[in-house]
């Protein structure tokens, strides 16, 4: 018994060594051949806001073509040479307009001449005009080019008028607010042929078997009045006002003739 009690002792005092031995070496400094020395690095400036170049490359960039903004034209185009600097159009003069204004007051504006535009007088002078945006104008104070008018989208009522988008340019007598060539969508003023004469009287007389649907490009319509003889009149009668009043038009959206 005191040889097994001895024997436990010398093991507990084994591992209280091996442990004082560990704690050691995690207190103190680690063996000199356990730390990786790291490459000798150059000292950076802190405060040195430089910002660092990339490397020159062979490959040659094509230079990004230029947004031409669609409000402003070329002033030794449509500016005339040798006028009174007052009496310039719109896209010839700057002006600082009022932003805050009330929609409709008259207003004054301090303008002054574009770059590259030849003129007499004083090239910093006041104008006059209406607080609207160019948009907002009335329609003969601008003008809009035409357009073959293919059918774009269609508006969600009876009958469907499509539209086409439009680039219309504001008359350079007229002074307004924001850009003074804008987009606008417009209607269609199409025709093929459809009569509104020949159509009311087909609904009058024939209406109950749908044959001013039918004129109309109105099939489906037009099949359901025949099978139905007219809605028993009530049909016909509607149709009849509907078309007089030129609510109800051809399928494809275009006008009568």
């Amino acid at each position: 018994m005191v040889k097994n009690k001895f024997r436990w002792m010398n093991i507990i005092l084994v591992l209280f060594q091996v442990l004082c031995c560990l704690t050691t070496n995690i207190d103190g400094d680690l063996p000199e051949n356990s730390i990786s020395k790291a490459p000798p690095t150059e000292p950076v400036d802190v405060l040195s806001t430089s910002t660092p170049t990339a490397a020159p490359s062979n490959k040659t960039e094509r230079p990004k073509d230029k947004l031409v903004s669609p409000s402003l034209l070329d002033p030794s185009k449509v500016c005339p040479t040798g006028t009174a600097c007052s009496v310039l159009g719109g896209d010839c003069i700057h002006c600082m307009f009022n932003a805050s204004c009330v929609y409709g007051s008259v207003q004054t504006a301090v303008c002054s001449v574009r770059e590259g535009v030849n003129c007499t007088g004083n090239q910093t002078f006041e104008r006059s005009y209406h607080c609207r945006y160019c948009y907002q104008l009335d329609t003969w104070l601008y003008t809009c080019n035409a357009s073959l008018c293919q059918i774009n989208t269609p508006r969600k009522t009876w009958p469907a008028r499509p539209f086409y988008t439009s680039l219309c340019t504001v008359r350079q007598e007229v002074l307004c607010m924001g850009r003074r060539r804008f987009y606008k969508q417009r209607l269609c003023n199409w025709t093929r042929g459809y009569k509104w004469s020949t159509a009311f009287i087909l609904s009058l007389t024939l209406g109950g078997f749908g044959a001013d649907r039918f004129y109309l490009g109105l099939w489906r319509e037009g099949i359901g009045k025949l099978f139905s003889f007219g809605g028993l009149g009530v049909w016909t009668l509607v149709d009849a006002i509907l078309i007089a009043v030129g609510y109800v038009g051809p399928a494809d959206g275009s006008l009568y003739i």
